[in-house]
């Protein structure tokens, strides 16, 4: 009785810390951005170089600010797509900010959500390395045309010019209907008198701050990350980057980099079977995360051209998982890009539970009822095993008094005590570990269930009933995580009490703690636990009845 005990504070205490610390980090405030900070986003960044000599000539020195005069917005060019608003710099022709129209901010549901954005220097920039071409430092001028995806057009083009000692250097983005996936295509004319050999780069940049409310429940991952079949799924944490102890893959023929946090990704994916190199480093208090590609030699009087695909949205998986098949199989070869979905420890349980969440909410429509049906489901399929967990408790409450009596009796002699109290358990065929073992095995898949709706996007802005519109926002009148207490109470009081005083004490207040910790949980992982709690209640409810009324009778056949 007393191991189980312990086993059980133990738990219940850890999993106390890690709300607490998720809890802290919800509601720490942002440290403020300084004025260097926000320069540094737009000025400090440098064109980066290849590791290995090419045989190209050593890029021109590209100066840490612009002229005097000079250091200031430039214009840009807003593209609108069904899925995107694009604002495209015309200096270095960055895309400096990129709305999502399908998805709202989590402090203000009528603003517009953006991944690239001012406020984070977050911003998405290509450019050519080699003498005299074109980089993200660069003023393009915009061509005509539309920019606007059109009502009978499949997609919608901005071409930008730029042209250097001869050279000129166009940069197209193709946005597509339906798509988050953007085409960015450097090309260049060659109008010079000698052969030119570059190399292309694409790089992510952005500061190293969490993202506003997007993975305050627990340690989501926030920073680059990089695939390649050589070394498979690399994340780079902020603070190795920092610390120049960043390790992954540099040089592969396949894979993609990508900037991820909660719920959204962007991602530089190149073509199948062209040798890259991956790079990240620190740029000032920012990260740039990218990669470099070669290009095709241009002779004078030719013209050369390279594409490397920009997946800029969020991580639905089935979007995620199509883009990584082959390009024969309608993908574009990004194969791993669904792991940027971040399940934590529990990758392997928490997959194909989300694609069973995922199939049931085909059925119903609504992603609140597809949890609950969820869980009732995998309740019914652990029921052998809560049976056996309640039926322990039910045993060790009912010969409780006896065992107090037990320890009053030789409270004094901890040895006696144990002896007397083994001697117990034979005698009635109790396991005191029985109640604790089964409970302890399903750990894994709940916990599971809890890194499949934490991580999933689809749960962003989508309501259930009534007040609850969005289940990956917090109850916003608290009903949820009062309901979860009281559950959590009712639980309580249906267990054995504890023979040692402070332990029950904990054990009371239990569900006022835990249920002042999930006040700011999503609104979809309180009503998985609430769901969860209900069924439990009532199986162990019933499965106590049972037990009492059995001894009951058989107390009374003896009588």
């Amino acid at each position: 009785m007393d191991n189980k005990r312990l086993i059980l504070l133990v738990i219940f205490f850890i999993s106390l810390f890690m709300l607490w610390d998720a809890w802290q980090k919800q509601n720490r405030l942002p440290a403020p951005v300084t004025q260097a900070q926000t320069q540094t986003a737009t000025q400090g960044s440098v064109v980066p170089t290849p590791s290995a000599p090419s045989g190209n000539p050593a890029p021109e020195a590209i100066p840490e600010a612009l002229p005097a005069g000079e250091n200031k917005v430039s214009e840009a060019i807003t593209i609108k797509t069904d899925l995107l608003t694009a604002k495209i710099s015309l200096q270095g022709g960055d895309i400096v900010e990129l709305l999502l129209n399908d998805y709202k901010t989590v402090d203000d549901k009528n603003k517009v959500f953006a991944l690239f954005e001012p406020k984070h220097h977050y911003v998405a920039q290509s450019g050519l390395i080699g003498e005299g071409l074109a980089n993200h430092k660069t003023q393009f001028s915009a061509l005509a045309g539309p920019r606007e995806l059109g009502a009978d057009d499949k997609t919608v083009q901005l071409r930008l010019e730029a042209t250097t000692g001869g050279v000129k250097v166009t940069k197209i983005y193709t946005f597509t209907r339906g798509s988050y996936l953007i085409d960015v295509t450097q090309e260049i004319d060659n109008g010079s008198q000698k052969t030119l050999s570059a190399h292309a780069y694409y790089q992510l940049q952005r500061d190293t701050v969490t993202p506003d409310g997007e993975s305050g429940m627990a340690k989501i991952f926030t920073g680059p990350a990089v695939y390649s079949e050589q070394e498979k799924y690399q994340k780079i944490s902020f603070e190795d980057i920092e610390k120049g102890k960043a390790k992954f893959i540099e040089k592969a023929n396949d894979g993609w980099i990508a900037m991820v946090q909660h719920y959204f990704v962007s991602a530089w994916i190149p073509q199948e079977n062209l040798p890259r190199e991956y790079f990240v480093r620190k740029l000032g208090a920012d990260i740039s995360a990218g990669v470099i590609v070669p290009m095709p030699q241009v002779a004078p009087g030719e013209k050369t051209s390279r594409s490397v695909s920009l997946y800029a949205g969020p991580q639905i998986q089935s979007i995620l998982n199509q883009l990584a098949k082959p390009v024969a199989e309608g993908g574009i070869g990004a194969k791993g890009l669904a792991l940027v979905v971040d399940y934590g420890w529990l990758t392997i349980v928490a997959a194909p539970i989300f694609w069973c969440l995922e199939m049931i909410h085909k059925l119903v429509g609504n992603w609140g009822w597809a949890i609950i049906i969820l869980t009732i489901i995998i309740k019914l399929l652990f029921f052998p095993l809560s049976a056996a967990s309640y039926k322990s408790m039910a045993k060790m409450k009912a010969v409780a008094p006896r065992m107090n009596a037990l320890r009053e009796r030789y409270g004094d002699d901890k040895q006696r005590l144990n002896q007397e109290l083994m001697n117990f358990y034979r005698t009635e065929k109790i396991n005191p570990l029985g109640g604790c073992l089964p409970i302890l095995i399903q750990i894994p898949v709940f916990l599971a269930l809890y890194w499949a709706l934490l991580g999933a996007v689809e749960m962003r802005d989508a309501p259930w009933i009534f007040w609850i519109k969005d289940l990956s926002s917090k109850d916003p009148y608290y009903v949820l995580p009062i309901i979860m207490a009281v559950t959590m109470f009712i639980q309580t009081k249906l267990n054995p009490t504890p023979p040692d005083p402070m332990q029950a004490k904990v054990m009371l207040m239990m569900p006022l703690i835990f249920g002042f910790m999930f006040l700011f949980f999503p609104a979809g992982l309180v009503l998985y636990w609430v769901v969860n709690n209900i069924f439990s209640i009532v199986q162990q409810w019933q499965i106590t009845r049972m037990i009492e009324s059995g001894n009951k009778a058989a107390n009374d056949t003896k009588a």
